[in-house]
């Protein structure tokens, strides 16, 4: 009784039905009921009608039986189709656990709707971050992958890179834990061997659906995804940089995402070819609509810029009144952003997309030794006098993972975007007003 009870909380939009139901017996039960009282009144109704209908009994007494036999015969009805129809579905719960799963989805169906860029194994934080709170999420991923199993299905089956999709779609998967190891298990052997399941998985789809985003979409289905995964363009693209040698000072252009980090050579400049991809017109209309963008975390040049390079996204960006939300890396990346500060990752995204694209920079203030490593360098936070700090909101905390602390912790990200001030309480743009705050 318990368990029934739960069912009739607010927030399960399940009285409402019910109460349509009860309607609709009530209009057959009506109409029903006028039929019999039109062959009653006929005098030429046979015996055996009178015997079945108790017309041999008083009015009352008969309506009582009838509508007991009635009560009696929907329980078993219904208890039975119970059986049949969800007893599958909720062997593994009670009436009472199911309850609170359906309840607990509605939630999330009213939560914020939240917008996602960037790649690799950076943005998969911030869906693990938010997918608590909403599961009106859209992560929008970059195509310009063209290394390891990515790249070898992307020059051998003409596909758009998978890997990220991938690592995006498990990262919002209701069973993370077994999906993300059964897509990200690799071959070890054979012709397969350095494949993951997971990206074999979306070539195949693409196969069978003809295009990566109704692959993707197929793939969130299988899943049971909290959200969707979009890539962000389904044009095939290249990342191509410009570098400069460390040495020599020698300028060179290197086309290929792979192939762009070097340490002997500094990222000046990125760009995508052909210069005329345009993103996919849901990526668009998630911007637009959203009431949280966040951009990042991921490899500045090689997972979040070919996202804002795709035409029309960062149009779509500064048209919509989302809060927009730029992570900055915990950890330098060799080969491309060695030696950055949070500055030094606002500053190149400056000067690719211009200002004041994000409202607001989170970033790690924390510094942990322990499990760190001796190859993971922090990202420092920005001089207290430098020009950033008058065009944005800088939010300090401590972001780290405790395992992996050159990663972000999704439970200290939630924390710092759920915590963010309202836009009347932020960096007033007009004025030129900044605002440092360290939340940790």
């Amino acid at each position: 009784m318990r368990g029934l009870l739960k069912w009739m909380r607010p927030g399960l939009y399940i009285k409402r039905w019910l109460l349509l139901m009860l309607v609709a017996l009530t209009i057959f039960s009506l109409a029903f009921a006028q039929l019999l009282l039109i062959i009653y009144r006929n005098e030429g109704r046979p015996d055996w009608f009178t015997s079945a209908t108790l017309g041999f009994l008083t009015p009352g007494l008969r309506g009582l039986i009838l509508i007991a036999i009635g009560i009696l015969f929907f329980a078993i009805a219904l208890r039975g189709l119970n059986r049949s129809l969800f007893g599958p579905v909720f062997s593994s719960h009670s009436l009472s656990q199911w309850a609170d799963i359906v309840q607990s989805r509605q939630q999330l169906r009213q939560g914020l709707r939240v917008v996602a860029l960037g790649g690799g194994t950076g943005l998969p934080s911030a869906l693990r971050a938010m997918k608590t709170e909403t599961s009106n999420i859209t992560a929008v991923v970059t195509m310009s992958d063209d290394g390891g199993s990515s790249g070898r299905l992307r020059r051998d089956l003409g596909v758009q890179p998978p890997g990220d999709l991938r690592n995006n779609l498990t990262a919002l998967a209701r069973d993370e834990a077994l999906m993300t190891q059964l897509f990200n298990y690799r071959f070890e052997m054979g012709e397969l061997a350095g494949h993951s399941f997971g990206n074999l998985f979306l070539a195949a789809l693409v196969g069978i659906k003809g295009s990566m985003d109704e692959a993707v979409l197929a793939a969130g289905r299988v899943l049971d995804i909290q959200g969707r995964v979009l890539p962000c363009t389904l044009t095939h693209v290249t990342l191509v940089a410009k570098t400069r040698h460390r040495e020599t000072g020698e300028l060179e252009q290197i086309k290929g995402e792979s192939l762009i980090p070097r340490r002997e050579a500094v990222i000046e400049r990125v760009s995508l070819e052909p210069q005329w991809a345009r993103a996919m017109p849901e990526v668009m209309r998630a911007l637009l609509a959203a009431d949280l963008i966040i951009i990042g975390p991921g490899s500045l040049y090689t997972s979040i810029l070919p996202n804002l390079l795709v035409n029309g996204v960062t149009e779509a960006i500064r048209a919509s009144n989302a809060l927009k939300v730029y992570v900055c890396n915990i950890a330098t990346q060799p080969g491309e952003t060695e030696h950055y500060s949070v500055a030094d990752h606002v500053v190149a995204l400056e000067e690719h997309i211009g200002e004041r694209l994000f409202d607001v920079v989170i970033a790690n203030n924390h510094f942990p030794i322990e499990n760190a490593g001796p190859n993971t360098i922090y990202v420092r936070p920005a001089a207290s006098n430098h020009p950033i700090n008058q065009r944005y909101y800088l939010a300090y905390a401590d972001l780290t993972d405790d395992e992996r602390p050159w990663r972000h912790s999704p439970e200290k990200l939630r924390a710092v975007l759920l915590s963010l001030p309202p836009a009347s309480q932020r960096i007033a743009q007009s004025e030129g007003e900044g605002k440092v705050a360290s939340l940790g």
